[in-house]
C-alpha cells in the first residue's frame, strides 16, 4: 500500500497512476490522514442488450410523416421578407 501525502502525490501522480494501474492500493493524505483512495476505472465489457424501452415507449405510427405546415414554410414562403413600407 502507497500513503502519499497530496505534496507528493501532486509530484509524483504519474508514478502513483501507474502504480493503482497495476493494482496497488494508493492513498493520498493530508496531515496522514487518508483523504482519497486512487483506484483504476474497470470498464464494463460485458455485451448490450436492448429491450429495456419495450413497452414504456411508444411511437407513433406516422411519426415520420411529413408535415404539411412546416413543407408550406419551407417551399412556398417568398426568399426574402417583403420590405416593410416607409412612413
Amino acid at each position: 500500500m502507497q500513503i502519499a501525502n497530496i505534496h507528493q502525490a501532486k509530484t509524483n501522480l504519474s508514478e502513483l497512476i501507474r502504480r493503482a494501474i497495476a493494482g496497488e492500493e494508493v492513498i493520498i493524505a493530508r496531515s496522514n490522514e487518508p483523504l482519497v483512495r486512487l483506484e483504476p476505472i474497470v470498464r464494463d465489457t460485458r455485451p448490450r442488450t436492448g429491450g429495456q424501452w419495450r413497452s414504456k415507449l411508444w411511437v407513433s405510427p406516422d411519426f415520420d410523416a411529413p408535415d404539411r405546415e412546416l413543407e408550406a414554410m419551407f417551399y412556398d414562403a417568398p426568399l426574402l421578407a417583403p420590405a416593410e413600407p416607409k412612413s
